[in-house]
């Protein structure tokens, strides 16, 4: 135990810490030129390993510690050195606040990266929305329409659907059972592809026709590797076969770029497609003016404005807000930011529907991040002060008076 505590409070463990960190921030900077900036921030800084195994195989092995490996790492070293090392004494106490103030910044990276979350709010101009949709999750959703007055929606994981291909889902709380037959990443889709005897044509060998009995049947797909861009999206695609004991009821092609499919099961209307994990809230907003301005002569963008009308009904709250550039809302732990606008008089001219687009940020722990800094620049400060105060005190010149001594005669 001895030796534990000393491997985990020695500073060769920082060091072996800071260079794996800096060496993550450098392969993983290098990597985001293939493999995309969500897909690095998964791979390499949202890990406790690093994995490598050849293209196209199954397995794979760690070849070098992920982000949360190391940043848990250096956070213990930390924590352990401090407690080992350091003393609240009056010299040291700048010392004690600059590192209770890096212990927070890291705890407080690691509570962001698992609670924070961002989606998007598009609305048109004169509609309501309650919800908002994540940017990279996806939901597999079943949408029982019976009930005239409202919906009601089972939603299953883009994980969940993906773990269990070729197997069945039966969940009580399901009208029926669900068999995933296929599930892809992401897909290029296109209609039909046959040419006047039916075969496939030549240029288009690459595709693959959707084995679906229901709904879009007449559709080719092609398995395309992950998106690179931040703002592009990868379209998720799978085969959902509905059974009902050992019947099958019909089998479905969904993607995220396809409308839900209704049908009729048991006198109900149903609804099947794959679209956005959606994140409901206890509030509405309603956009009732967007406007989009440019500077004279140009078409540089002067400003983005979205007025809308917020309703709580549990709190009674009724108000206008606007909501424009560097003046986001902020409302029960969300911040509303307006990142996206179509409107104006291109809008106009084509006949479209003015919409405004929110980003909507939602971080628990948005103030740890100041506070911490906070706590370094104070500690830094004082742990400055008492070294001043001392140097000055040694710099005093010696103000002994010397008396005068009696001389005899």
């Amino acid at each position: 135990m001895k030796q534990l505590w000393h491997l985990i409070t020695s500073l060769k463990l920082t060091v072996v810490c800071l260079s794996f960190s800096m060496l993550i921030v450098f392969v993983g900077t290098l990597a985001q030129v293939e493999q995309g900036l969500y897909l690095v921030q998964d791979r390499y800084f949202k890990s406790l390993f690093v994995f490598w195994g050849p293209e196209g195989s199954d397995w794979q092995i760690p070849i070098m510690p992920g982000g949360y490996l190391v940043g848990i790492l250096l956070m213990i070293n930390l924590i352990a050195a401090f407690m080992a090392k350091f003393k609240w004494t009056r010299k040291k106490i700048g010392i004690c606040i600059s590192h209770l103030g890096i212990i927070l910044l890291l705890l407080g990276q690691l509570a962001t990266d698992l609670l924070s979350r961002e989606s998007a709010m598009e609305i048109k101009e004169g509609a309501t929305s309650s919800h908002s949709s994540d940017f990279r999750i996806n939901e597999l959703v079943i949408i029982d329409q019976g009930n005239p007055a409202k919906d009601k929606v089972y939603a299953l994981a883009e994980s969940l659907v993906q773990s269990k291909q070729g197997a069945i889902i039966n969940n009580p709380s399901l009208p029926f059972q669900l068999k995933i037959e296929a599930f892809w990443p992401n897909v290029s889709l296109t209609g039909t592809l046959e040419d006047s005897q039916g075969q496939l044509k030549a240029d288009h060998a690459d595709y693959q026709r959707v084995e679906a009995t229901t709904g879009f049947s007449n559709v080719y797909l092609k398995p395309m590797p992950p998106q690179t861009s931040m703002d592009s999206r990868d379209t998720r695609a799978a085969i959902i076969e509905v059974m009902d004991g050992d019947t099958s009821v019909g089998k479905w092609f969904v993607a995220t770029i396809l409308d839900p499919q209704t049908w009729t099961y048991q006198g109900r209307e149903y609804s099947i497609g794959m679209r956005a994990k959606r994140y409901y809230e206890d509030f509405s907003m309603t956009l009732l003016k967007a406007t989009h301005e440019n500077y004279t002569g140009t078409n540089e963008p002067r400003n983005f404005a979205s007025r809308v009308q917020l309703r709580n009904r549990q709190t009674g709250e009724d108000r206008e807000v606007l909501i424009y550039m560097n003046h986001p809302l902020r409302y029960q732990g969300l911040t509303f930011y307006q990142y996206q606008m179509t409107a104006g008089e291109m809008v106009q001219r084509q006949g479209l529907d003015p919409s405004s687009t929110f980003q909507v940020v939602k971080n628990p722990t948005w103030v740890s991040p100041y506070l911490a800094c906070v706590m370094v620049g104070l500690g830094l400060t004082i742990q400055f002060m008492i070294h001043l105060v001392g140097f000055l005190r040694k710099r005093r010149p010696n103000t002994t008076a010397l008396e005068p001594s009696s001389a005899s005669t």
